[in-house]
């Protein structure tokens, strides 16, 4: 995103339905909770305290290697932010926005010499319980980013 809120992904009717969690275990400088990331100042504000990586993991049908990961960025979606302009196919739109978005975080990954994968097996309602998502935010995918063994 640039100072004034624009987004390195394309958005269907520029009406970005997609939000950015981070859950974080060890990062420098953060302690452990669920951040969110918000583009138009380009920070992040800590939504909740506790390393919730285990039970991400957990959820992601059991897949424990993902808690290892220092962090994991949760990409949600709220799709009536889409769905009102373009009905019932915005939801298409708004899938593919997901993947622009999850190339976005491939490229940085890559620039850092960092390893990332878009993980998309998870129960949605674990998830949400767990971040505490609003209902009409919808877990999309778990994208766990460190360093690459």
């Amino acid at each position: 995103t640039s100072s004034g809120g624009y987004r390195s992904a394309p958005s269907a009717g520029a009406l970005y339905p997609l939000e950015i969690y981070i859950v974080v275990g060890k990062v420098q400088d953060l302690i452990p909770g669920v951040y969110k990331y918000h583009p138009q100042r380009h920070g992040i504000t800590l939504e909740m305290e506790g390393d919730k990586r285990r039970p991400v993991a957990r959820a992601a049908v059991m897949q424990s290697w993902m808690a290892e990961a220092p962090l994991m960025m949760v990409i949600t979606a709220v799709y009536s932010r889409t769905t009102i302009k373009y009905g019932p196919r915005g939801k298409r739109y708004v899938h593919m926005e997901v993947g622009h978005a999850a190339q976005n975080v491939y490229l940085q990954s890559v620039s850092l010499d960092l390893g990332t994968v878009m993980v998309g097996a998870f129960g949605d309602t674990v998830v949400k319980n767990i971040l505490s998502l609003k209902k009409s935010e919808e877990p999309l995918a778990i994208m766990p980013v460190g360093i690459k063994k």
